[in-house]
């Protein structure tokens, strides 16, 4: 059955990518009813701080604030805390910080009144097994993607950040009630850019993607709300 236009938008995060704090209002603001949720990261974070986190989610449309935080657990469990307490409703945190690390997160997140979601960064999108050879990384970003989900979900992480390509296998192997969000989404034809492991947006929820992380398709675009309608019109015919 092909979902309605409100599940579609429920899909989408925005990720406004900029160091212009106005242009990134003024998106979030044109965006609203055509993106579920709206992902602001190191970028934006760098130019805006707090401030600009609570400026976004008083327009209305849920923030994602995707920090991919990384350090040792007690100081990890304060920066979650402190990030829940801004309203938000998603947070990373890198799934190879380890379990400790993790289960530091949740804890700090569950402080907050409305605990955000937090979600553990797999692989970055940008990576590929060639790259993770030379790191030291053994077994491909397949293996460790999976072997790093069973980590998050055992830390009490409600899901995780993947490429879609890992989507497909990990659905089957993790099961539902765990959120997979998937950066990485181009159009067919579509410049990956700096993205190493890419799809399409109905090729990624056909995989088991819950969310959509999608920058430059919408804000690159000279027309970013004909460019959301587009995607939305392309996940309501699947």
């Amino acid at each position: 059955m092909a979902m309605t236009r409100a599940e579609a938008v429920k899909r989408i995060a925005v990720a406004l990518d900029t160091s212009d704090r106005g242009e990134i209002v003024r998106l979030a603001k044109a965006l609203q009813g055509r993106v579920g949720t709206v992902k602001l990261g190191l970028e934006a974070f760098t130019t805006g701080g707090p401030d600009l986190v609570r400026e976004v989610n008083d327009l209305g449309t849920p923030v994602f604030l995707d920090l991919k935080l990384h350090d040792i657990p007690n100081t990890v469990e304060r920066a979650a805390r402190n990030i829940a307490r801004l309203g938000v409703a998603m947070l990373t945190v890198h799934a190879s910080g380890g379990g400790a690390m993790l289960k530091a997160a949740v804890a700090g997140a569950a402080a907050a009144e409305r605990p955000p979601v937090v979600l553990a960064v797999t692989v970055l999108t940008s990576l590929d097994d060639g790259t993770l050879a030379d790191l030291g990384i053994p077994g491909g970003a397949a293996q460790r993607v999976s072997a790093w989900a069973v980590i998050a979900r055992r830390a009490g992480c409600g899901g995780v950040v993947c490429s879609p390509q890992e989507a497909a296998a990990l659905r089957g192997s993790i099961g539902s009630g765990f959120l997979l969000v998937t950066p990485g989404i181009r159009a067919a034809g579509e410049a990956a850019g700096d993205q190493r492991r890419v799809a399409t947006p109905a090729s990624a929820v056909a995989a088991g993607a819950d969310i959509l992380v999608i920058g430059r398709p919408i804000t690159a675009s000279p027309d970013p709300t004909a460019a959301a309608d587009t995607i939305l019109a392309e996940l309501c015919a699947t």
